[in-house]
């Protein structure tokens, strides 16, 4: 008997010698994230612990492969439903999947199995986002902001969820803390400082939102939309000076091909109301001399539906030039159709001067010289 209980002691030893060296491979391929290593060598392994089960299905939530990864899940948590992280990742599946409901339930497990995890209330958060529950969703939230190690996003959805219930001024409080609170390193920090500087223009407290898109600079001196922000805080402040810095600093970059998406070809420098609607004023980095036609400095005057309804534009003319006359004719643009105004400007000229004659058009106050359909 003495004999027989020692070798299934042996047995069982090996046994367990055999799991945690499996799971120290699987987290060793983990930390290297070679997830298609641990899928093509464990998957269909036998006998895996609730531990390899859990590494197994997290390298399918790596793959984005919600089903097998749930399949793991439930293995891992069938074999030991105490590891939290488990719950949490099922979780995490459950809301990319939008099953918001069942994400709750996996989320609530892995808090009560570890109340001070901030991705677990995170998760959670995200969940009563998505069913629009904003008041548990802030709840989760604010209490991952409270937990050590807290990653932004949850820093980051607390004022998301206050613009979405239209309390801007608690959102702006929000901001404000989070730039207190959050590494000037982080991408977070200057989002948050992006947003305050949006929501201070908007409130016309311009200086404020000049802070805030510097403060946006100092941290990351590559963010040029903040450089346009600024740009349209100076231009409405007729701080044209201040201005000229920065749209030096665009067309630098754009030379050195520095500018994505739709910065690539044109920025936004002015914004203002005229009557309802409102006038976005963009520029294009495209100079001459050339040997054609091209837009330099536009009006798009937007909606209240938020649709360009005409554009009112400084063109390029190349036969003007020829003939001694002015570098760019005011023009418009509605539908097919074309207009020319007959008014000239050149590279030198002030804005003001531009800003007015545009208006004036606005008021049919300058009628076209000559149109096109």
């Amino acid at each position: 008997m003495k004999l027989f209980i020692s070798f299934v002691l042996v047995i069982l030893s090996f046994t367990a010698f055999a799991q945690d060296s499996t799971v120290s491979k699987l987290k060793t391929l983990t930390d290297n994230r070679q997830f298609d290593a641990i899928i093509e060598q464990y998957a269909t392994s036998a006998n895996l612990s609730a531990e390899a089960l859990y590494y197994v299905g997290y390298a399918y939530f790596i793959k984005q492969d919600d089903n097998n990864c749930l399949k793991f899940m439930d293995l891992a948590i069938a074999k030991d439903g105490k590891d939290p992280k488990a719950h949490y990742i099922k979780g995490s599946t459950l809301n990319y999947m939008e099953e918001y409901d069942k994400a709750i339930a996996c989320f609530k497990a892995a808090i009560a199995l570890d109340p001070a995890n901030a991705d677990y209330y995170s998760g959670l958060g995200d969940a009563y986002y998505n069913l629009h529950l904003y008041d548990s969703a802030l709840e989760n939230y604010h209490k991952a902001t409270k937990q050590k190690g807290a990653e932004e996003r949850p820093f980051l959805m607390i004022p998301q969820v206050y613009f979405d219930l239209h309390q801007e001024d608690k959102a702006l409080e929000a901001l404000y803390s989070n730039v207190t609170k959050l590494s000037p390193e982080s991408a977070g920090y200057t989002r948050s400082w992006f947003n305050i500087g949006q929501v201070e223009g908007l409130r016309g407290n311009y200086d404020k939102a000049e802070k805030a898109f510097l403060s946006v600079i100092a941290a990351d001196s590559t963010d040029y939309h903040a450089y346009a922000k600024l740009m349209q805080v100076y231009y409405h402040n007729k701080a044209y000076e201040k201005a000229a810095v920065y749209r030096t600093k665009l067309y630098d970059a754009h030379k050195q091909g520095k500018l994505k998406d739709n910065m690539q070809d044109m920025f936004c420098f002015d914004q203002f109301k005229w009557n309802d609607k409102l006038i976005q004023v963009f520029e294009r980095y495209e100079e001459g001399p050339q040997s054609r036609i091209f837009n330099k400095q536009i009006f798009y005057i937007v909606d209240k539906d938020g649709d360009v309804d005409f554009s009112i534009q400084t063109e390029y003319s190349p036969i003007s030039i020829q003939l001694g006359g002015p570098k760019y004719i005011l023009c418009g643009a509605k539908g097919g159709a074309h207009f020319n105004y007959g008014i000239g400007f050149n590279d030198d000229a002030k804005y003001d001067h531009l800003k007015d004659a545009v208006i004036k058009i606005l008021e049919k106050k300058y009628a076209p010289v000559a149109s096109t359909r």
